[in-house]
């Protein structure tokens, strides 16, 4: 991993300009491959993992299918197969089946990449899974508040979308499941709880959710609020594949494009002058680490959203362009994206060596959102 310096971040910021070479269609497609085949040449090794979760050699799991998410749009854009066959690979190796847990957000994101994987070569085997899995959970709702709880006689939370993560981790396989298959309880059964958790973790304030309930009320050192950076990135990028999930028409989308409205407009206030945000982001960015994977989600969903037309490009431009060329200076030249905060569900201290699987990811889909842009 080369050596991160914030004076030289902060340097390609100042010198880029509209016709930037790392701006280019060509350049930054090969930039999300060059990420992708290293991820894809360490899915057993781990290397670079500081934190190895439960979940992170599960195939099924959140984080390898973040990765998969990201691989079914780098395959369609890239003309080299390997992505579309790898996503192949996975839905074939596991039986085209969702995580174990049958109501966990977690364990229902996997099964975005076999709805991509049905159209591109698939076939229909590869949505059985799918629809079962999520069928059971429209048809046996849970009955869990969405605040945490300690009373083990109570519904787990888990089993409803509790924490901002979830936004991303299931609400757009819904949307999707709906579009490939026209069955619309999967699109309604996303949109209720889509909202519900919004109504409970949104901090209308910031324009900015809450991890959990936990942190409604949680301070830090400094009395400030605790907005993760991930977690926040989460949302963007979910409110962003829910949109390109939903039809043009939709009377659903405008309370998406609002939302992803208000959140980019808080988020663009707080990006540091290096291009990232940091991992909390109410914090001091001097003395605060940069962090890639927010980071990336972030720059995903602002770059949809100028492509959508949601957001105005000449003010959102300068700040897409800012996050990618600090994206940059993230990944060594092998292609390991570092500076990924490890496992966790609030902001924490991040290494020049971090890595993860979700952090390849949120790099290849900055890059996929940002080569649609077409510089010029």
């Amino acid at each position: 991993m080369r050596s991160f310096s914030w004076i030289a971040a902060l340097a390609m910021v100042a010198s880029s300009s509209h016709a930037e070479p790392a701006l280019q269609r060509a350049v930054v497609l090969a930039q999300a491959e060059k990420a992708a085949d290293w991820q894809l040449s360490h899915l057993t090794d781990l290397s670079g993992i500081r934190k190895v979760a439960r979940d992170t050699r599960d195939v099924r799991g959140w984080q390898q299918a973040t990765f998969y998410v990201a691989l079914t749009q780098l395959a369609d854009r890239s003309s080299k197969p390997r992505y579309r066959d790898a996503v192949l690979e996975l839905g074939r190796a596991t039986g085209w089946r969702l995580g174990d847990r049958p109501f966990h957000a977690d364990d229902h994101l996997v099964g975005s990449p076999f709805i991509w994987a049905a159209r591109n070569g698939g076939g229909r085997q590869a949505l059985a899974g799918v629809v079962a899995g999520l069928d059971f959970v429209v048809r046996h709702p849970s009955p869990a508040g969405l605040a945490l709880s300690d009373n083990p006689a109570d519904p787990d939370p888990d089993d409803r979308w509790s924490w901002a993560d979830a936004l991303f981790m299931a609400p757009p396989t819904y949307f999707e499941l709906t579009r490939a298959t026209g069955d619309a309880r999967y699109a309604s059964f996303a949109d209720h709880e889509f909202k519900a958790t919004t109504a409970f973790l949104l901090d209308p304030a910031e324009s900015l959710y809450f991890r959990d309930s936990r942190f409604l009320t949680l301070r830090d050192s400094a009395g400030r609020k605790i907005l993760w950076a991930r977690g926040n990135g989460w949302v963007l990028a979910g409110i962003a594949r829910i949109l390109e999930a939903l039809p043009a028409k939709d009377p659903r989308r405008l309370y998406y494009e609002n939302l992803l409205r208000s959140m980019a407009a808080r988020l663009k206030q707080l990006q540091r002058p290096d291009g990232f945000w940091s991992p909390s982001l109410l914090a001091d960015a001097s003395v605060s680490p940069p962090e890639s994977s927010g980071t990336g989600f972030v720059v995903y969903g602002m770059a949809y959203g100028v492509k959508a037309g949601i957001l105005a490009r000449p003010d959102y431009e300068p700040v897409i362009r800012s996050g990618w060329l600090a994206l940059n200076v993230a990944m060594s030249r092998e292609g390991k994206v570092g500076w990924v905060q490890q496992v966790g569900d609030r902001p924490d201290n991040v290494l020049a060596t971090d890595t993860q699987f979700y952090g390849s990811a949120a790099f290849i889909m900055a890059a996929c959102a940002v080569s649609d842009l077409d510089w010029r």
